[in-house]
């Protein structure tokens, strides 16, 4: 499963689903982690942009998969706010694995600037990624997942060469930790359109994209009013041997859609 979290904002409605679907590898986006507050809740300022965050969203994933190995990856360290008091908070993505799959390989590491320790920085904001290589003994083989959470630029989705730089980067953070014989997924929340430079770079590397090739009409849920319903991809290096992919519109539990692949 892949899936932007947003946050957290969700809570109520996305741990008890991750709960119920316990997914062998959960690719998660938009995690926050605020070890130093025992809240449930802080704020995120940034100018007129207010939002509830939830602090530990990190921990309550961890706590609702307890039979999952939990890999946190940082991209920035700011501040969140509880009232009129700072917290220091890490803000980035995450990669859960059941322990009945042993995690092989990993990989980390950025594919737009670098951690950011003083703060969430500039826009458009560091980006991270992560790979896993896991070994599955239901096929005998090794499956390699590497996802990403790409740049958010505040003109619009169109093509950039940050856009380009870090759909490249992926590329080679998935080589880094996947075999020749693997079956190879990469995904994640890209930020871009359908016919987006960032995709038909990743199709040129062997990739088939899922989501629109299937025939499905957007990722976002119905929380997201914004025009452009395509944000989140997935693409496998062998698409012959797919049991099943899904967009999952309901039950709502982002403003994403969880994409859901069987192999």
């Amino acid at each position: 499963m892949c899936l932007n979290g947003w946050g957290g904002k969700l809570a109520d409605q996305l741990l008890p689903y991750l709960a119920q679907t316990a997914p062998d590898i959960l690719c998660l986006q938009e995690v926050v982690h605020s070890p130093a507050s025992a809240k449930d809740w802080l704020t995120y300022r940034d100018g007129d942009h207010v939002l509830p965050q939830r602090a530990n969203f990190f921990r309550d994933v961890c706590d609702v998969l307890p039979d999952h190995t939990a890999i946190f990856c940082p991209a920035a360290q700011g501040v969140l706010w509880d009232g009129d008091a700072k917290v220091p908070s890490q803000w980035g993505l995450a990669t859960f694995v059941h322990k009945s799959r042993p995690i092989i390989g990993q990989v980390q590491g950025f594919v737009h600037k670098g951690f950011e320790p003083d703060g969430y920085g500039a826009h458009p904001r560091s980006r991270s990624a992560h790979g896993v290589r896991v070994y599955d003994y239901d096929t005998e083989r090794a499956i390699s997942v590497t996802h990403m959470h790409g740049l958010r630029d505040l003109r619009g989705k169109m093509d950039t060469p940050e856009r380009a730089l870090q759909a490249r980067r992926l590329l080679e953070l998935s080589a880094a930790v996947a075999e020749p014989e693997d079956f190879a997924v990469l995904c994640g929340d890209f930020n871009v359109e359908p016919e987006s430079e960032t995709l038909e770079i990743l199709k040129g590397a062997g990739m088939e994209e899922l989501v629109t090739t299937r025939g499905f009409l957007g990722t976002r849920s119905g929380f997201y009013e914004k025009p452009g319903k395509f944000a989140d991809y997935m693409l496998v290096n062998r698409p012959a041997e797919v049991v099943e992919f899904d967009v999952v519109y309901a039950p709502e539990v982002s403003d994403h859609c969880p994409l859901v692949l069987e192999v």
